[in-house]
């Protein structure tokens, strides 16, 4: 984290940390949500949760699902 190193300030990273924590977990859940919610497969699961581990995947896979979705809630 550059405010860690650059500011010497290393306490944000036991804030952003927890932050990233939490949202992590609600992806987590999300994800789960939309098993049932969207009728995902098992392997649009699997690539949603892959997605979740390559940085700034998530936002590749939103504009990619709702391009696919009938319906898309947030677009």
């Amino acid at each position: 984290m550059p405010i860690k190193y650059m500011l010497g300030v290393p306490e944000v990273v036991k804030y952003v940390g927890w932050a990233h924590g939490i949202l992590f977990m609600a992806y987590i859940v999300a994800v789960f949500a939309a098993i049932r919610a969207m009728r995902w497969t098992w392997f649009s699961v699997l690539v949603a949760l892959a997605a979740s581990l390559v940085p700034f995947g998530t936002f590749v896979l939103d504009r990619h699902r709702c391009k696919d979705e009938t319906f898309a809630v947030w677009h």
